[in-house]
């Protein structure tokens, strides 16, 4: 049971008291540093310090999970402190009143004198030595290195972690909630790391101040004895001697159990939230801990020569709260029973659309390259705050929401390859130079540098792939170079823009619908489906969007649809009159400068291409049959002309006449897919017009 459901199981009340009673615990440790403190309650400290620190032992040998003990940095950092002041106090006492005896720090630190020294002073330094040298030399030293060395790896793992949680939540081997909760999972491994690397700093830094303090104690209290008590010299070596040892026994103890506790946990887990609900929910998460530690204390209050008050209330004291914390685990189960059995019966009310949600398709979906998944980890929230840029972009563009782009990888592809697809098909794929930068040269000049020629993969220019190292040199020379990131999201951005229409889907359109005011979902009732089905409303917005015409006007393609609807069936026709009606749009969306250059068909084409219109009795054109070698014609001349403009850096139109500007669109656009083809109706009056010659 997480620490979470512990928390949430506290009332308000209890925990606001929690809080309150944590923060009086360190504000009473911290006044041990500068207020004096009396012998007893210096005996009750002693004991605490060796409880704890035993509590901490327990549950480290105990724990499931690494990071269900994630808060042992605190427990640790508030253990150090603790007995860091109470060897403060200590060391107040033993110089104040040493004179008096063993006693004079309390009953703890003269019992493990008798006990530990059996009454020599030496043999209580050399055990002291001794447990100096296992704790620092030997414990604390090789727990250090394995935070060290643990924390370097675990951050190093963290980019092929997380493309694993990505491959198997695109795989389907766990759902959207599993996936979360292991990114949060990762997230508290490489922040427990980091906090025990640091953690471990406090051990060594505790062993060290036991020597400094034990030091001065003897030379203090042989000092104070001989000068204000005047003690004989010996007499005050021996006394003060056995009380500073007494004194530092009583604290490697517990030190030496929290480091042996510190190299156990060092290559586990870490959490985060509240500190007071870290430490005290997981410390009492385990009822055979408290209760072994709570038979220590009983053991050590029936010990000779130790005091029994101290050591009993908190065996006492643990022995209640080992009997009461199963049953409040049992009550919190209990909740996190009702909610599982709550969740499964949700999950099996959606088991029915389980198989519909396997055969599903994603509308847009990003498949990287495994090398090329790893790369750009480190910049995923820059591509994810880049995606969503070009998604509102494209919104305001166009006038509807782009679907949302589905980011994975495979395997089966090359490490450094891309694909992107739309609804399952590869739409477009390529392969990055990673590390290096993209050089834009066309038929333009070159850098004098070293590189790899190839196409720009969204446009097809001529450019070249560089050294990232030159990046500096590029500059110099006056070129822009384009990373990584920047390459794959224009090729994704262009191939978004080149199928449009398969992106509009029916649920779109009516979404784009509901939000039109009540006057033009009037318009709306009187058209559809009297005059126009709601699918060929549908196949007019394709028509407009495969020719790159925004939609963001919708009430005025409405009011357009409205004017034609009851002459004209077919949706091409009804595009046609959108589109003139449109005009003022499209050619604002086509200028360049406020200019819109155009590029006519000359007469011969414009001839050939009216002549080629087959009618029927009405008028009305059921058929376009133009010579197969007049077509072959028309696209040499046509790719020879546009490819000289465009190479000129002119951004222009190409126009022909109403009737036949939708097969002029049909050859063109497969040799120049992202050229506009206009008629003559769709040139808005007062628009400026630059003619850039003809094709014939």
């Amino acid at each position: 049971m997480s620490d979470i459901a512990l928390r949430g199981a506290s009332p308000p009340g209890r925990k606001s008291a929690r809080d309150v009673a944590f923060a009086a615990g360190i504000v009473a440790i911290l006044s041990i540093f500068f207020l004096p403190v009396p012998a007893v309650l210096i005996d009750i400290g002693l004991a605490f310090s060796i409880a704890l620190s035993v509590l901490i032992l327990m549950v480290a040998l105990w724990i499931e999970r690494p990071l269900d003990f994630s808060a042992f940095p605190t427990v640790l950092l508030v253990a150090t402190l603790l007995r860091l002041a109470l060897n403060i106090a200590t060391t107040r006492l033993i110089l104040s009143n040493g004179a008096e005896g063993l006693t004079a720090a309390g009953f703890i630190i003269g019992g493990f004198s008798k006990l530990v020294m059996s009454g020599d002073f030496v043999i209580g330094l050399i055990v002291f030595a001794i447990l100096m040298t296992v704790n620092f030399v030997v414990i604390t030293k090789g727990a250090t290195r394995i935070a060290e060395v643990g924390a370097r790896f675990t951050l190093d793992a963290i980019p092929g972690k997380q493309m694993a949680i990505d491959a198997d939540l695109s795989a389907g081997l766990i759902d959207d909630k599993q996936a979360q909760r292991r990114r949060h999972e990762l997230e508290e491994e490489s922040s427990f790391f980091g906090s025990m690397d640091g953690a471990s700093k406090f051990v060594r830094g505790d062993a060290i101040a036991g020597l400094i303090i034990l030091a001065v104690n003897i030379f203090g209290g042989i000092v104070i004895g001989a000068t204000r008590h005047n003690m004989p010299l010996q007499q005050a070596a021996d006394v003060y001697t056995k009380l500073s040892v007494g004194d530092g026994l009583v604290s490697q103890i517990p030190a030496l159990i929290i480091s042996l506790s510190a190299a156990l946990l060092v290559s586990k887990g870490g959490t985060r939230g509240a500190t007071e609900a870290a430490v005290l929910s997981q410390l009492v998460k385990y009822p055979r801990a408290l209760l072994v530690a709570a038979l220590l204390m009983f053991g050590m209050a029936l010990a000779p020569g130790l005091p029994f008050f101290p050591f009993a209330l908190l065996g006492g004291v643990l022995a209640f709260v080992s009997y009461e914390a199963p049953k409040r685990i049992a009550r919190d189960e209990e909740v996190q029973r009702a909610k599982r059995l709550t969740e499964e019966q949700e999950a099996q009310s959606e088991a029915k659309d389980s198989v519909k949600g396997q055969i599903r398709s994603v509308e847009i979906e990003l498949c990287l390259g495994k090398q090329l998944a790893t790369r750009l980890v480190a910049s995923h929230n820059e591509l994810a705050a880049r995606v969503a840029k070009m998604r509102r972009k494209f919104a305001k563009q166009y006038g509807f929401v782009v679907p949302e782009i589905k980011l994975s990888d495979s395997l089966a592809m090359p490490t450094k390859a891309y694909q992107i697809r739309i609804h399952g098909t590869i739409a477009a794929a390529n392969e990055l130079k990673i590390g290096d930068l993209l050089v834009i040269v066309n038929d333009g000049r070159r850098p004098h540098l070293p590189g790899e020629d190839c196409r720009e993969p969204a446009f097809g220019m001529k450019a070249m792939w560089v050294s990232q190292a030159f990046a500096n040199e590029l500059k110099r020379e006056g070129f822009s170079p384009i990373d990584n990131v920047s390459v794959l999201l224009t090729h994704l951005s262009e191939v978004i823009r080149n199928n449009l229409p398969q992106l509009l889907s029916y649920k779109d359109m009516r979404t784009l619908l509901d939000r039109l005011g009540p006057e033009y979902k009037r318009l709306i009732d009187d058209i559809c489906p009297s005059q126009i089905s709601y699918s060929g409303l549908q196949a007019v917005l394709k028509l407009l969007l495969a020719e790159r015409v925004s939609i963001r006007n919708l009430h005025l393609i409405l009011e357009a649809i409205a004017e034609i609807a009851p002459h004209a069936r077919r949706a091409e026709q009804v595009a046609e009159h959108v589109r003139m009606r449109m005009a003022q749009q499209i050619c604002g969306d086509l200028t360049d400068g406020g200019v819109l250059k155009v590029l006519r068909l000359g007469n011969r084409w414009d001839l050939a291409f009216h002549q080629s219109l087959k009618r029927d009795s009405k008028g009305d054109v059921t058929e376009f049959d133009l010579d197969p070698q007049m077509v072959e014609d028309f696209g040499k001349e046509a790719s020879t002309a546009i490819r000289e403009r465009m190479d000129q850096g002119h951004q222009f139109v190409l126009v022909a006449t109403p009737e036949t500007r939708p097969y002029v669109r049909m050859i063109v656009e497969r040799l120049f897919a992202t050229l506009p083809v206009l008629s003559h109706l769709e040139i808005a009056r007062g628009v400026t017009i630059k003619s850039l010659g003809s094709i014939s």
